[in-house]
């Protein structure tokens, strides 16, 4: 079995999981344009590590840079 036989075999894994993370992504961005507080770094900082660091950087955010509403 080749690597794009194995991909194609847990494609139906994957999707969900990539629509999950780009939902994820999307409200963290969202979160970050709107809001003006962080508890750590400035706006700026903050897009550029959720989108960079797309699976890592949302919950990141969620967790330690977002500041009190």
């Amino acid at each position: 079995m080749n690597g794009t036989e194995l991909f194609l075999e847990y494609l139906p894994f994957f999707i969900p999981l990539i629509i999950l993370e780009f939902i994820l992504m999307f409200t963290a961005v969202v979160h970050v344009w709107k809001h003006p507080k962080y508890r750590f770094g400035n706006q700026v900082m903050w897009l550029i590590i959720v989108i960079v660091l797309q699976l890592i950087g949302p919950i990141l955010y969620f967790t330690i840079g977002k500041g009190e509403d």
